[in-house]
């Protein structure tokens, strides 16, 4: 195993385009978590990058909220301003492992490690953040629902860093996030499902129900057109098609697509006057 070191975030990009195969780390909770099963992983070259202080802070603009990509839960749970505007990433972030996990794990490396089970990329989704990309060559933005082409697969070259999260802000008529597990906390998600709403514009985010954390596109056009449903069932063929519920260890395929059902149904029925 090789560790190199950057101070900069020059230098961590120059390594990145160096060295073929390196592995940029952060948190480094996910990776630590597998490394006793994950013997081919120990003769990777890792760019570790958690001294790199350009990467760390959270700030705010006129217009969005900025993740560094070293911003951890932790930094956003402390953040009075964050808590009070973005209450999802709050009630995500809580639930994302124990105090310890929570202290060290960033979101960028939520969303790098591209598990179809994160808890944080459907709050960020469901907030249209925005992935900011750098290398040596510049700087792009990728739109988190288009940033993942399927299992653990992204938009993201290997020389390429993910150097921020940006959030729009936005003034929201509507925040939920759900997360069904074995228990309320330091549990992997057997169905989350976040759903926000601003200027009449709905967004549903499916996690743990897909090979990648989704965008639920025929849900968001049924909320829409004011659809009206009468019970859970209704809501089935849209989540087919949005998402073609899966089977694993966890959970079925047919549990998964009846409790998100179940979820949105009750959870959306307070405030969707038109269902039946």
């Amino acid at each position: 195993m090789s560790v190199r070191l950057p101070r900069t975030l020059d230098e961590g990009l120059a390594m990145l385009a160096d060295t073929p195969g390196a592995v940029p780390m952060a948190g480094g909770t996910d990776l630590l978590v597998h490394w006793p099963q994950r013997l081919d992983h120990h003769g990777v070259t890792y760019v570790d990058l958690w001294k790199v202080d350009e990467l760390r802070p959270l700030r705010w603009t006129d217009d969005a909220l900025m993740l560094g990509a070293l911003t951890t839960y932790w930094d956003v749970m402390r953040d009075a301003r964050a808590r009070e505007l973005f209450p999802l990433l709050m009630h995500a972030a809580r639930q994302v492992g124990a105090v310890q996990i929570q202290a060290r794990g960033t979101w960028a490396g939520n969303i790098v490690n591209a598990s179809p089970a994160a808890d944080g990329v459907p709050v960020l989704m469901a907030y249209d953040a925005v992935v900011v990309l750098r290398s040596l060559d510049g700087e792009v933005e990728v739109p988190l629902a288009d940033f993942y082409l399927g299992y653990k697969k992204m938009r993201r070259r290997p020389d390429q860093l993910v150097t921020a999260i940006r959030i729009p802000r936005r003034r929201y008529e509507y925040e939920m996030f759900e997360k069904v597990g074995s228990r309320r906390a330091q549990a992997i998600t057997k169905i989350g499902v976040a759903v926000t709403r601003a200027d009449g514009a709905w967004r549903v985010v499916a996690n743990s129900m897909a090979p990648t954390v989704r965008r639920c596109l025929a849900l968001e056009d049924l909320l829409s057109r004011r659809v009206p449903i009468a019970s859970p069932s209704d809501l089935v063929p849209a989540i087919r098609a949005d998402v073609s519920p899966i089977d694993d260890i966890r959970s079925t395929a047919a549990y998964r697509e009846r409790v998100m059902a179940r979820v949105l149904y009750y959870e959306l029925a307070a405030i969707c006057d038109w269902w039946r």
